[in-house]
C-alpha cells in the first residue's frame, strides 16, 4: 500500500478535528438521538430560568404583573439555548468547510507560519462523504432549530409589546 507522507500535524487534520469535536461535550449534542438532544436544550433553558426570573423581578412594573414576569423570564431564558446552538453551528460549519476543502491549512508551529497542503484524492473522497452525509444534516437541523427559537422569541416580544400598550 502506498503510504502518504502528510506534513499536517495530527490534531489539525480535518478528519481528526471532526472526531475530536464529535466526542466533545456540548458540540456533540446534535449527534445524539433527537429526543435526548431536545431534552438537553430544554434543560439548558430551564437551568437559566431562575436567573432570568431574578433579573426580571428587579423591575417595579413586572413585580406587580406575575403573568408578564413569568412570560418575559421564559422568553429571555430561550437566549441561552440559542447561544449553545449557535456555538454548535459555528463548530460544525468550520469542520464542514475543512472537510470540503481541497487543501488543508495548518500551522507547523505556534508561530503563525500558515501552510497549505493539498489533500490526496482518497482523503478528499472520504472527507466529502463525511461532510455531506454526517455534517450537512446536522447543520440543517441546527439551522431549523435556531430559526424556530428566534421566531418564538420575536413573536413573544411582539406579544409582550402588545400587552404593554
Amino acid at each position: 500500500m502506498n503510504k502518504i507522507i502528510c506534513p499536517v500535524p495530527l490534531n489539525q487534520r480535518p478528519l481528526n478535528e471532526f472526531n475530536s469535536i464529535r466526542n466533545s461535550w456540548i458540540i456533540s449534542w446534535p449527534f445524539l438521538e433527537r429526543i435526548i438532544f431536545y431534552r438537553k436544550l430544554t434543560f439548558s433553558s430551564l437551568i437559566i430560568t431562575p436567573v432570568c426570573l431574578t433579573i426580571s423581578y428587579g423591575s417595579d412594573y413586572l413585580k406587580n404583573n406575575l403573568f408578564e414576569l413569568i412570560f418575559i423570564s421564559l422568553t429571555a431564558s430561550l437566549a441561552f439555548p440559542i447561544l449553545l446552538l449557535f456555538r454548535q453551528w459555528l463548530s460544525w460549519v468550520y469542520i464542514y468547510k475543512r472537510l470540503n476543502s481541497e487543501n488543508i491549512e495548518y500551522e507547523e508551529s505556534g508561530w503563525y507560519d500558515g501552510q497549505t497542503w493539498e489533500k490526496p484524492i482518497d482523503w478528499r473522497a472520504k472527507d466529502l462523504l463525511i461532510a455531506q452525509y454526517q455534517i450537512k444534516p446536522v447543520l440543517n437541523h441546527l439551522e431549523v432549530i435556531i430559526v424556530l427559537l428566534i421566531s418564538v422569541i420575536i413573536s413573544s416580544l411582539l406579544f409582550i409589546l402588545s400587552l404593554m400598550n
